[in-house]
């Protein structure tokens, strides 16, 4: 699937910074927890804060490159502090260091490099090779885990309402895509576009988790950030791509807030206008459509995302357009009239987009 790559996208089209855990998570937190809970929560805050505008500025002058078509992992460990990168302790190709969470993120960066590779022949997130770096034990309890624009970072967790922010592949997978995205279609971080973004990530992550499972659509759980929150929480995960909405449902994190269709789509000004929110209606889609067509999601559904993101959707891109842009490619890919496109097609009704 080689290509010609496109111009990077402006500073206007990089997102802010991309967490994996939901400003309205941290604002329940903030609100339900206690004493100590919400100073973990408020410490976090703190410290995505200080790396938002730095987001943006190297998220844009990256060229953070590898040889081409060669894997190039290195870890770093901030020793609980929040100088980057910190001090290296895993590098390509080194053996296991007994830090699980040296270990996951080695292994984690490692399955998202191949399933791009493998699948797409994409050389890295960039598709130039990039190196991929990444940070453990960022800060001391740091309840998320970040791309920066050049790298990963992973806090440890508080160890009562969330583990290691590297216990979930699809975590790793999420945060990389972003990456990804923005060096192809640059979605802006607000409202749909922002929402189309989260979703991509989500969409990703799951099928790098799929396929390092060797599981088909049917056998996967379609949970995003699955094992990342404690047994003390009553949730599962962090999301639901089968049913957004269900989630959690926690007297400290309240409950999962994502809609199911457009009849209940967010409207508000809070999350960047729902990035994380609204996420969960083409999240629900592409999983009806990867459903509809069954067998390994990443084959026929992934692939059709896959063009879209990289090839036809554009910054400012809503639902609608990702809408027409799937079923689109899946009639060019498969046939007018094939069940492919039909299966894309039922999932954006499904869900009231078209």
């Amino acid at each position: 699937m080689a290509r010609n790559k496109r111009c990077k996208p402006s500073l206007n089209h990089i997102c802010p910074i991309c967490c994996i855990l939901p400003p309205h998570m941290s604002d329940q937190i903030v609100l339900n927890g206690d004493s100590t809970q919400k100073e973990w929560a408020l410490q976090s805050i703190r410290a995505s804060e200080q790396f938002r505008e730095r987001r943006a500025i190297v998220g844009a002058l990256n060229f953070n490159v590898a040889i081409a078509g060669e894997k190039r992992r290195t870890i770093f460990d901030a020793g609980t502090g929040t100088d980057l990168p910190g001090k290296r302790v895993r590098g390509e190709g080194d053996p296991p260091t007994g830090d699980v969470m040296v270990d996951e993120a080695y292994d984690g960066s490692g399955a998202t490099y191949d399933f791009f590779y493998d699948i797409f022949e994409r050389n890295s997130i960039d598709s130039f090779g990039m190196r991929l770096d990444s940070t453990v034990h960022f800060d001391q309890k740091y309840d998320n885990a970040f791309w920066n624009g050049s790298q990963m970072v992973y806090g440890d967790g508080d160890g009562e309402l969330f583990n290691r922010f590297t216990i979930s592949i699809d975590i790793i997978g999420h945060e990389l895509t972003h990456g990804v995205t923005q060096h192809e279609a640059g979605l802006v971080y607000k409202g749909q576009p922002g929402a189309l973004n989260e979703s991509m990530s989500d969409v990703f992550g799951s099928l790098i988790k799929q396929r390092t499972l060797n599981q088909t659509a049917e056998e996967a759980d379609w949970l995003i950030g699955a094992g990342l929150l404690t047994d003390k929480v009553d949730g599962t995960a962090l999301r639901s791509m089968k049913a957004p909405g269900t989630a959690y449902d926690d007297k400290v994190l309240g409950k999962d807030p994502q809609p199911a269709d457009m009849s209940k789509i967010y409207t508000g000004k809070a999350d960047n206008g729902g990035v994380h929110i609204n996420s969960g209606i083409p999240n629900r889609a592409f999983y009806l459509a990867a459903s509809e067509m069954g067998g390994y999601a990443w084959e026929k559904a992934g692939k059709i995302w896959y063009i879209a993101l990289t090839d036809r959707l554009r910054s400012q891109s809503n639902f609608k357009r990702a809408a027409n842009t799937t079923v689109t490619i899946a009639g060019e890919l498969y046939g007018r009239d094939s069940d492919e496109k039909k299966a894309v097609q039922n999932a954006w009704k499904t869900v009231g987009v078209i």
